[in-house]
């Protein structure tokens, strides 16, 4: 990561970011900001439906059955 750069999920992201099941947009439903960042929310996909958290700023974009997996 170059210096200067964040980690943290920015709205701006949701120019390029989509639903990994079905490539099509995500809604942000933000729970807190801190000035730009994103540090907790969720990204609903407008066409199936699901939902992809955002925790400490990441956002969380593995299939439902991979994040289950991951956290196991």
């Amino acid at each position: 990561m170059a210096p200067g750069q964040s980690r943290d999920m920015k709205e701006s992201l949701m120019d390029i970011i989509c639903c990994p099941l079905d490539k099509h947009d995500l809604d942000l439903d933000v729970d807190e900001r801190d000035d730009e960042e994103i540090l907790e929310g969720t990204l609903t996909c407008t066409e199936c439906g699901e939902t992809y958290p955002i925790e400490d700023g990441i956002p969380n974009l593995l299939p439902p059955d991979m994040r289950e997996e991951a956290t196991a």
